[in-house]
């Protein structure tokens, strides 16, 4: 086992990114962000003595006259049509329930999944006892919000070929505010393996696999990952923990600068805070080139 041993003085810094432009400013809970004359209050506010003060430490967002504080670290809150990664933690009468990194967990109905080879029928008693052989308690899945209930929960539906239980991979945990809302979170990389940007946070990683089970139900867990694959997926893992550690928004294009940049340092390097740093700044550089 190597054990790199440096001195603090020899260090880089690893605080945050320098910005390149003027770096927001974050309001602490009872801070006053302006005064209520002409402006509304929204989340994450209240007023005080005629001025609105901050409830959360965030960042201050307008929508017109709307004044909010968008926390820097909360719950995943839903939105339909999210992409959700999701683990399945109970089973219940005709539905699942599932956990997305929300405040509460999710519900998948019965009949919000696609059945083995496509049938489209009513879901009977059958269906219902044969629940533990489509997802059990521990399954990876990937799902989309389909509706939010009025406690906040939300219902999840797998009707989409798209969506199912996932296989071989590695699952990786960031903020969910990190992940950066597109109309694809499904993507190839050139690497040779698949990521699913779940919009809670969740993100998968597993080898490119073109022979899935189109239904989504059929997974063989006992199948033996190439190390060339499994190396690749570490790397993914790490350059996309780099990411989430300097708080950059994590995507298809920032995750592919990451991963060309740290072809020069091996899997096991960049687990050095150095290695991550120099990674990070550079894909920050190539995201700005690009804006330009």
């Amino acid at each position: 086992m190597n054990i790199s041993i440096s001195l603090a003085s020899k260090k880089t810094r690893h605080a945050v990114l320098k910005p390149s432009s003027n770096p927001p400013i974050i309001f602490t809970p009872g801070e006053k962000i302006r005064d209520q004359a002409g402006f509304m209050r929204g989340h994450g506010t209240y007023v005080s003595a005629g001025s609105l003060k901050a409830t959360v430490a965030g960042v201050e967002q307008n929508i017109n006259k709307l004044v909010t504080v968008s926390p820097l670290r909360c719950r995943y809150n839903g939105e339909i049509g999210d992409v959700v990664i999701a683990r399945v933690t109970e089973l219940v009468h005709k539905r699942w329930k599932v956990d997305i990194n929300a405040r509460l967990d999710a519900v998948l109905l019965l009949t919000s999944i696609q059945l083995p080879g496509g049938e489209l029928r009513r879901r009977g008693m059958e269906d219902e006892q044969s629940m533990r052989s489509y997802l059990s308690e521990g399954d990876l899945i990937s799902a989309e919000v389909h509706s939010i209930f009025a406690d906040g929960s939300l219902s999840l539906h797998m009707r989409s070929l798209k969506y199912g239980k996932l296989g071989q991979g590695v699952l990786v945990k960031v903020q969910s505010n990190l992940i950066k809302r597109s109309k694809n979170h499904f993507h190839n990389l050139s690497a040779g393996v698949s990521v699913i940007l779940g919009n809670n946070g969740y993100i998968w990683i597993e080898p490119t696999n073109d022979n899935k089970d189109p239904v989504g139900f059929e997974v063989d867990l006992q199948q033996v990952v190439d190390i060339g694959d499994r190396q690749t997926i570490s790397r993914v893992r790490n350059v996309v923990l780099a990411l989430s550690y300097y708080k950059m928004l994590i995507y298809d294009t920032s995750i592919q600068y990451a991963l060309e940049e740290s072809n020069k340092y091996t899997v096991s390097e960049l687990l050095n805070a150095e290695a991550c740093y120099d990674i990070a700044n550079l894909t920050r550089h190539r995201l700005q080139a690009m804006d330009e």
